[in-house]
């Protein structure tokens, strides 16, 4: 049996980084949403010119039709939808399916954050579902949905529930990859979000992209100091 809950939010004490757009201190430790990591595999310079120097361009179509197609599946869910608590969520999936949309997950220890599309929480598993245009995974794509794996295992470190991640294409019921988040994923996700925090604190250098196609379609190829277009 499936039971739509849309959970509360959990109220945790933040306050936004100074100089850089999106980041967020939570627990003395930047926290950054974990659609970077998307972006990330795709070109991080282009985080730096929107984050860190502030430019700011109009977003694509396909920027704007996720946008559009997101809402409609947000408010068609909330149609049939039943607010609970966190905890009470927690506790009917003990014995039943529970399904829920825009799931925020967090974790200070890692200083991630974001909304899983959709997970299912069953009494023997959990499914995280992002939802992406087309059927093809990207690295970029399993990252984003790594991380929020990470996020929900560390909210619920007494879960001894199989976590499995899943990419689907958005506004059908086609899951075209899949995947169980075992201590393998683990360990690359966690390396890749260290990556990020080591930008963020300026310890390392974001990097363009060296691939041709990615500037040409890149919305700041005409802005950026980097652009091989």
């Amino acid at each position: 049996m499936s039971k739509n809950i849309k959970p509360e939010t959990q109220k945790i004490e933040s306050r936004w980084h100074p100089s850089i757009r999106q980041v967020q201190i939570i627990e003395n430790k930047p926290n950054f949403p974990i659609s970077w990591l998307n972006i990330q595999g795709y070109c991080e310079y282009s985080l730096y010119l929107e984050n860190f120097q502030h430019i700011q361009v109009e977003d694509t179509q396909q920027m704007t039709t996720g946008t559009d197609e997101h809402q409609i599946l947000e408010d068609e869910f909330k149609k049939t939808a039943t607010v609970m608590s966190y905890d009470e969520m927690q506790e009917i999936s003990q014995k039943q399916k529970v399904v829920s949309r825009e799931f925020f997950v967090i974790s200070p220890e890692d200083g991630i954050r974001g909304f899983i599309d959709e997970i299912w929480i069953m009494p023997d598993s959990v499914v995280i579902i992002d939802d992406k245009p087309g059927d093809k995974a990207y690295d970029s794509m399993k990252n984003q949905v790594y991380a929020y794996a990470l996020a929900y295992q560390q909210m619920n470190p007494d879960d001894k529930r199989d976590i499995y991640v899943a990419l689907r294409t958005r506004l059908t019921d086609n899951i075209f990859w899949q995947t169980k988040f075992t201590s393998n994923e683990k360990y690359e996700i966690k390396r890749l979000i260290n990556h990020m925090q080591q930008l963020i604190t300026g310890k390392t250098f974001f990097k363009p992209t060296c691939n041709l196609n990615k500037c040409k379609a890149c919305r700041f190829n005409q802005v950026c100091d980097n652009s091989k277009v």
